[in-house]
C-alpha cells in the first residue's frame, strides 16, 4: 500500500498538517506514517579550569506529553477512517525523516512550515527547508497560521 509520512512537532500548524495528510491519503488511497522526532537538546558546560565550552546532550528529557499527543493525533485519524502508523524516533530531525521516507518508499511527505523569516533559515537552517532539498518524493508544505 502506499505511504505517506506526516512528520509532526505538536506546534500550531499540526491541527491543519494533519487534515491536510488526511484528505491526501483519503483521495491517494493511501496508509498515514504520523512521525514525531524527539530532537536531543544541546546545552553549553563551562568547564572554568579549562576555558572551554563543551555541548552535551541532554537525554532526560520528559517525552511523555510527546507520546500522548502523537496517540491523540492517531486516534483522531483512526476515528476518520484512516490507516495509521505512529512512530517515535531519536536523533537530527531531517535525517530521521529522510531515513523514515526511503523505508517505506514514501508517495509525500506532508510536513508544516512555521513562517520563520529567511534571516532565520539563513543561520539556523529549518528541518522544512532541509527536507525540501533531500527528498526523493514530493513534499507537502502545510504553512503556519500566523496571526
Amino acid at each position: 500500500m502506499k505511504t505517506i509520512l506526516v512528520p509532526v512537532d505538536f506546534s500550531d500548524v499540526t491541527p491543519a498538517l494533519v487534515k491536510t495528510a488526511q484528505n491526501l491519503a483519503s483521495a491517494l488511497k493511501c496508509r498515514l506514517v504520523v512521525l514525531h522526532v524527539e530532537v536531543p537538546e544541546t546545552t553549553p558546560i563551562f568547564r572554568p579550569f579549562e576555558m572551554e565550552v563543551a555541548a552535551v546532550a541532554l537525554t532526560k528529557r520528559d517525552v511523555t506529553a510527546d507520546r500522548k499527543a502523537l496517540n491523540n493525533t492517531v486516534a483522531t485519524l483512526t476515528a476518520a477512517g484512516a490507516e495509521v502508523e505512529a512512530r517515535h524516533a531519536r536523533g537530527p530531525a531531517v535525517q530521521v525523516i529522510l531515513e523514515e521516507a526511503a523505508k517505506d518508499e514514501a508517495e509525500f511527505i506532508v510536513m508544516g512550515s512555521h513562517g520563520h523569516g529567511e534571516l532565520y533559515h539563513l543561520l539556523a537552517g529549518g528541518v522544512t527547508s532541509g527536507v525540501l532539498k533531500s527528498a526523493l518524493c514530493p513534499v507537502v508544505v502545510v504553512p503556519s497560521v500566523r496571526r
